[in-house]
């Protein structure tokens, strides 16, 4: 079916509609089309949204959608791939904030819950989808496994762990941080944000210091603590011999 088959079809209404719409850059009319259909998604689920309403929301006509997207299952990877990006990278960016590896953790913990707090139509399509396409499955684990690796990359290199004791951990995190973000939301938001946060990054710190590591030292986690405790036994040493 053509574009003008299209408007004529939808009656003069739909005419005017697409008339009407501006034309924009490629990018700009992808992004719209991307947003229209991650809204429609959302509501109606993979299965019965339909590629002609999507096509309306987007004040477009089904052909100009078919142009960015050749199916609907084309149009709802891109979705997801858009929303899986901005949770790799806001995970990414948390763990790049500081050195710190205590305030790592509480960043990247952060960083799980804005996304599910605030991309809600991201957190639906990522975690609760219901397209069991496996093309679609592989871009949910592979968002998840991105997230593991920028964990796993700084857990290694902090901790002097083995790659498979390391990937374990990250993975732990990440399921941890996923997993309480995702009750908290659930369950209606039970308790202030930061207290959920603060809840667990203590869960996976007090875990982290219980990992022996392979210098010998009792913890990763307490490595940090001690050189906290020195640091903060020196000053107040200092202070001591400034009072004398």
């Amino acid at each position: 079916m053509s574009a003008a088959d299209f408007s004529a079809s939808s009656g003069a209404g739909g005419a005017a509609q697409y008339r009407s719409s501006t034309r924009l850059p490629r990018s700009a009319r992808r992004r719209q089309l991307l947003d229209a259909a991650s809204e429609i998604f959302v509501e109606r689920g993979y299965h019965s949204a339909g590629m002609d309403e999507i096509a309306a929301a987007a004040g477009v006509s089904k052909p100009v959608l078919y142009q960015h997207f050749p199916s609907k299952l084309d149009l709802y990877i891109a979705v997801v791939d858009s929303h899986a990006e901005k949770l790799v990278s806001d995970v990414n960016r948390a763990l790049l904030t500081t050195t710190d590896n205590h305030q790592r953790v509480r960043a990247a913990v952060g960083a799980f819950f804005d996304f599910i707090d605030e991309d809600n139509s991201g957190y639906r399509l990522i975690f609760s989808s219901d397209a069991k396409d496996p093309a679609v499955i592989r871009r949910v684990e592979g968002a998840s496994e991105a997230c593991v690796d920028a964990v796993y990359g700084l857990v290694m290199t902090d901790s002097g762990l083995d790659p498979h004791r390391s990937r374990m951990l990250a993975a732990g995190m990440v399921g941890a941080s996923q997993v309480n973000a995702r009750y908290w939301l659930e369950a209606n938001r039970p308790i202030e944000k930061a207290e959920a946060v603060e809840v667990t990054v203590a869960l996976l710190w007090h875990g982290l210091s219980g990992v022996p590591r392979i210098d010998g030292e009792t913890g990763i986690a307490a490595g940090a603590d001690s050189a906290d405790a020195g640091g903060a036994a020196a000053e107040g040493s200092d202070a001591a011999e400034t009072v004398e």
